[in-house]
């Protein structure tokens, strides 16, 4: 297909042909046409179509009509292309809270024919320098609250040459620049292929893996689960706490609602607390968060019946069954479970109210296939635990990444998660297949916490691994050997804790903290992680 990108960046880093997963696009809704820009299909098609006055983006203070998010977003794309000197193909980061301007970004970036690379809030400078370093990045646009960690990473990635922050009345901020261009752009024609996204995760070595994602997969997330699943309304108004650096966030908050017409409410902060308060202010009817959130939410069960609440998400972590039956039970509401990747771009097993099954996942959705595989890549038979793999019109395509051969095989996207099948079709989880902890909806790599706390002068050495939490799912626990001369205890794991909230992501700290005399290890020296999980 005819590539809009002048920048080939992306297209020189695709995992090679042999090395990519089999693409299935069997729904007549997956037949794309060669060029495609997912803005136009998303958002500009709404308001030719006669539907710009229809109420889009809701915030404190905001209230956005789809007329209003397409200036704003042109205008940014005419200052990525005329002021900052951004061509098709190159790399924008984003970074903000879930609010409009960050949501006008991205479409901006969409328009232009840029790759979008929104980074979590919460990222610390040491998290960001390697997903610019990665991704090449040259362009940024940030929220001015969020500016001191970029800027830290930016003093260390000559790459990144341009930033513009908004939220800044000076001059130099983006709405000073929005002011001097034009509210009319004409949109890249990128091809279906043409990559719009790049999206990080940690992996289970802690070593960001970026995964490349082309217009069309954004097209093909909004044609499978959301109205085969969900089948949102245009009325609807959808409120979440996911990040929209997260694709769950991006998806659940962005694309499936703006796919059918319907409205968004943008909370910065998605506490359970908010989210109740949220979805009565602003009369939200689907909601987006992760099992942790809804145990919490259910004590709220009088004041969210009163509301005009109908449908409910559950993804980011595997969802108990104590947790399904505690929240109908306070709401009335069936949870709606789901399980993606970043890999996948959005959730591929699920199922809606009427069909879910208590520790069930689901069944794959419409559009894509699943199966169990031993570790020769065979299928197996039901009720045998194995390799969750599965297909689809999206797919895993690591940036420039060996890891890519262990993802994809036989065509297959493994996505590190251990399930049974039953008889009926249902996918059950397990277990993670690597070391990766899951805690309220946030990938940790314990590798990663590892690292930290063996910087910090009275750690010998440590091991770090989930474990179970009636409330968040897992929780990080560090096992720690103390340097001679210190002593452990109360003092020093709050010590320990700090630290690595000061050096990463606060959510990745141990939250337990145990000490030991020595860490189990092979003869070679490889720690034992499963003799730490034994220790519990």
């Amino acid at each position: 297909m005819p590539s809009a990108h002048i920048d080939t960046f992306a297209a020189r880093h695709l995992p090679p042909p042999g090395q990519q997963p089999e693409y299935l696009f069997e729904l007549p809704a997956l037949k794309f046409p060669q060029q495609l820009n997912c803005s136009t299909e998303l958002l500009d098609r709404h308001v030719a179509e006669g539907r710009g006055a229809r109420l889009c983006l809701l915030a404190e203070g905001v209230r956005w009509t789809y007329a209003e998010l397409l200036e704003k977003a042109n205008r940014i794309a005419n200052v990525l292309v005329r002021e900052m000197g951004l061509v098709p193909g190159n790399r924008v980061l984003l970074r903000a809270p879930n609010n409009p301007l960050m949501v006008a970004c991205w479409f901006a970036v969409m328009k232009a024919g840029g790759i979008a690379v929104a980074t979590m809030p919460l990222l610390r400078a040491k998290e960001l320098k390697p997903v610019i370093d990665k991704g090449e990045v040259a362009f940024a646009l940030c929220d001015l609250r969020l500016a001191e960690e970029l800027r830290t990473a930016a003093a260390q990635c000559p790459v990144l040459r341009e930033t513009r922050f908004f939220g800044d009345a000076s001059a130099q901020g983006l709405e000073a620049a929005m002011a001097r261009q034009s509210p009319e752009f004409v949109n890249a024609d990128t091809a279906a292929d043409d990559t719009c996204l790049l999206a990080f995760t940690s992996g289970s070595t802690g070593v960001p893996k970026g995964t490349l994602h082309f217009h069309r997969d954004v097209m093909a997330v909004c044609a499978c689960w959301p109205p085969h699943v969900l089948r949102p309304r245009e009325d609807d108004v959808f409120i979440g706490s996911p990040p929209l650096a997260f694709t769950f966030g991006l998806g659940g908050l962005v694309l499936f609602p703006m796919s059918v017409g319907a409205s968004t409410a943008l909370l910065e902060r998605g506490s359970p607390a908010q989210l109740v308060e949220g979805i009565a202010r602003y009369g939200a009817t689907t909601l987006f968060t992760a099992p942790t959130s809804y145990r919490a939410m259910a004590a709220q069960g009088e004041a969210l019946r009163a509301t005009a609440l109908l449908q409910c998400v559950s993804a980011g972590e595997v969802l108990p069954a104590a947790t399904r039956a505690l929240w109908r039970q306070a709401t009335g509401i069936e949870l709606i479970d789901g399980i993606g990747s970043t890999e996948m771009l959005h959730i591929f097993i699920s199922a809606d109210e009427a069909h879910s099954r208590p520790g069930a996942t689901g069944m794959p959705v419409p559009g894509y296939r699943a199966c169990v595989l031993d570790d020769a890549g065979l299928p197996v038979p039901p009720g045998t635990v194995g390799h969750l793999a599965v297909k689809g019109p999206t797919g895993c395509r690591y940036l420039a990444d060996e890891r890519q051969r262990s993802y994809v095989r036989n065509g297959w996207n493994l996505t590190g998660d251990a399930y049974l099948m039953d008889a009926d079709g249902y996918f059950f989880f397990q277990a993670r297949t690597d070391d990766m902890i899951v805690s309220a909806g946030y990938n940790i790599a314990s590798p990663e916490v590892e690292e930290i706390l063996l910087q910090h002068p009275k750690v010998a050495e440590c091991g770090v691994i989930g474990v179970p939490d009636p409330e968040r799912g897992q929780i990080v626990k560090a096992f720690v050997v103390v340097r001679a001369g210190h002593a452990p205890g109360a003092a020093l794991v709050k010590e320990l804790q700090d630290f690595v909230k000061a050096n990463a992501a606060p959510y990745k700290y141990p939250r337990m903290v145990e000490f030991l005399d020595e860490l189990p290890r092979t003869g070679t020296g490889k720690l034992q992680r499963f003799k730490l999980h034994r220790l519990g």
